[in-house]
């Protein structure tokens, strides 16, 4: 009597297989993942330099670069007066420059929760969430650019001056007083949305801090806590102010300023005093380039161009890219 023999895998066979096809995706998967990422990354770059053109026909316009803020006028960002040059002319005719962006008037048209898709970062994971700042603001939308308030001091009411930068209250920066060069300059860089920070403290003095823990050392109002919504850097894409609209080059890109509380640590941007909140005091600020994209931050040069900048650039270096007439000879970057 013959026996017949069945056909198909044994039980050792399929768990071969099985392995076999476990080990190809563990291949496979960062391979997938990393050019989702240098595609996110292209993507980021491509979103500066949209926002640099965007500057620069303001500037064709009117002859300078916008103020991060006019106290003259309104706490606008840069962000919401080059609203025309980045084809959203129809959400621009909306708005009244001449009213803060939180007034009734402008919070009845919904414009700051226009997701403008140059401004956010695909790498951002929380670029996308909408934030809410209460009653008197409602809901906004956050972003990933900030333009460049320089070194350290952002502005002085006393005499009515900005910082070293190219951006600050009431100012009106055109090329010829970007001495250091266009293209030896910063325009724009990548910041976190969502970020924690503290504002309104003592005068900490007109000497750019060395070290981290000093920033730590100068605690007041805090905007930070577990929720995401406690951290409200960057969450505003409408307000001017330098730790909604901006960046300094006090630190490195994405150096971590570590300040604790509550048994938790946050990575935390400083800003002095509120632009605008005191009629004597001296704004400060270390509002830190952070990106998500691993080792490097893009930004946006004066000249129109974009760049990747490695997080070991020389702090010397990176501080020389942050001034408009500073002098420095930045060398290669």
């Amino acid at each position: 009597m013959s026996v017949r023999r069945r056909n198909g895998f044994t039980l050792i066979e399929l768990l071969v297989v099985i392995a076999i096809i476990a080990v190809l995706i563990a291949l496979l998967l960062p391979a997938v993942q990393q050019a989702r990422e240098a595609a996110r990354r292209i993507q980021c770059k491509n979103n500066l330099k949209q926002f640099g053109l965007a500057l620069h026909n303001y500037l064709d316009v009117h002859t300078s670069f916008p103020p991060s803020l006019c106290f003259s006028g309104s706490s606008w960002s840069v962000h919401g007066r080059i609203l025309p040059y980045l084809e959203q002319a129809s959400a621009y005719a909306q708005v009244r420059l001449d009213l803060d962006w939180a007034n009734p008037v402008n919070q009845a048209t919904k414009v700051a929760e226009l997701k403008i898709s140059s401004y956010v970062c695909p790498s951002d994971p929380n670029s996308d969430r909408m934030h809410y700042a209460g009653p008197d603001e409602g809901n906004i939308r956050p972003h990933n650019y900030g333009v460049n308030f320089g070194t350290w001091k952002i502005y002085d009411p006393l005499t009515n001056s900005g910082g070293d930068g190219i951006f600050y209250p009431n100012s009106c920066t055109r090329p010829a007083d970007i001495a250091d060069g266009m293209s030896n300059t910063l325009l724009t860089a990548e910041v976190k949305t969502y970020q924690p920070y503290f504002r309104n403290t003592s005068d900490p003095g007109v000497v750019p801090p060395s070290s981290v823990a000093f920033v730590a050392g100068y605690p007041g109002v805090g905007r930070y806590g577990p929720g995401l919504d406690d951290n409200t850097g960057h969450t505003e894409w409408c307000e001017g102010p330098v730790h909604q609209s901006g960046f300094t080059t006090t630190f490195t890109p994405n150096t971590r300023v570590p300040f604790t509380e509550g048994g938790r640590t946050y990575d935390i941007d400083y800003n002095s005093r509120y632009e605008g909140t005191s009629t004597t005091q001296t704004t400060y600020a270390s509002i830190t380039s952070r990106s998500y994209h691993t080792g490097i931050v893009n930004v946006g040069l004066a000249d129109g161009s974009t760049r990747s900048i490695s997080t070991n650039i020389d702090r010397i270096v990176w501080r020389s890219l942050g001034t408009r007439m500073g002098g420095e000879i930045a060398g290669e970057f």
